[in-house]
């Protein structure tokens, strides 16, 4: 379970794309709204069916109606979370010049990977990731493919290359995680961790005790 914080400093975007591991990207924005960010959401159509399927997870085009939902769902404060349209280019997310202080992407499918990789800014997400990088803000991509292919390497490559951070969901064993839950929260701890948000139950390596075993 994500522990309440008391920072409320950063807003940071985080974009849900077409590609398995919704759970963690809903992990995420909980742990986000708890710890008093103010959240900019952003979701492809693709999200919207992947989140239905994995986790029966409802994000739709009536964006207003999304909005009030999550909101109620994660308890958010009013105002704390924002979700935009896809072609909102009147955004803050559209411009440098009121771009948040971060920005997420998870899960990112390999076709965002690529046009977030050639600079395409076709819609808000991609956009927002492009702005993100050219503002030199962190940009966190959290890919969900396997096996890779060279172009999809050769994309994520060319992003690192651009200043983006790429963090694979790839939960760790050596804390003894007991639950699903456990293994989500590894690797959402890591992307706070990354935006210099403290989590006080994340698992550190040497600093933590290991759960006793049964």
């Amino acid at each position: 379970m994500i522990t309440q914080s008391n920072q409320c400093t950063q807003k940071i975007a985080l974009a849900l794309t077409g590609a398995s591991g919704m759970p963690y990207a809903r992990r995420l924005l909980g742990g986000l709204i708890q710890h008093n960010i103010q959240v900019y959401l952003l979701y492809s159509e693709a999200a919207e069916t992947v989140a239905k399927q994995e986790c029966d997870w409802v994000l739709d085009d009536d964006f207003a109606a999304t909005k009030q939902r999550l909101s109620a769902e994660f308890q958010a404060k009013s105002g704390q979370l924002q979700v935009f349209e896809r072609h909102d280019w009147f955004s803050c997310l559209a411009s440098g010049s009121a771009f948040p202080d971060a920005m997420i992407v998870c899960p990112a499918s390999m076709g965002t990977v690529a046009a977030i990789a050639n600079g395409l800014s076709d819609n808000l997400i991609e956009r927002a990731a492009d702005v993100c990088l050219k503002e030199k803000k962190p940009l966190i991509i959290v890919p969900r493919e396997t096996p890779f292919s060279l172009i999809h390497l050769r994309n994520l490559t060319a992003l690192a290359e651009a200043g983006a951070t790429i963090l694979p969901p790839a939960p760790a064993f050596y804390h003894r995680p007991q639950t699903i839950d456990d293994m989500l929260d590894f690797v959402v701890h890591r992307i706070l961790q990354h935006l210099q948000i403290n989590e006080p139950k994340a698992y550190r390596w040497g600093l933590t005790r290991l759960p006793e075993k049964d």
